[in-house]
């Protein structure tokens, strides 16, 4: 419906604001309870997680030109 003098759409819609005695929402609580508060603040500090790195293998990383052979080649 549209209210001439005012030129709006929503002139003659009556809201309910909550102010009414409404029935009490039984979850309320609930919500409160599980969003009602920000997490706690976890600094950058504590999501990085440092480890000494391993010593070099000298066996693992020596050159083996038969090894060489038998991946590239055959």
């Amino acid at each position: 419906m549209v209210n001439r003098k005012n030129k709006s759409k929503t002139a003659g819609v009556v809201r309910n604001s909550g102010a009414a005695a409404a029935a009490p929402d039984p979850y309320a609580e609930r919500r409160r309870a599980r969003f009602g508060a920000l997490p706690t603040h976890v600094r950058l500090e504590d999501t990085v997680e440092e480890r000494p790195a391993e010593p070099l293998d000298a066996r693992r990383n020596d050159y083996d030109p038969d090894e060489w052979l038998v991946r590239n080649v055959f």
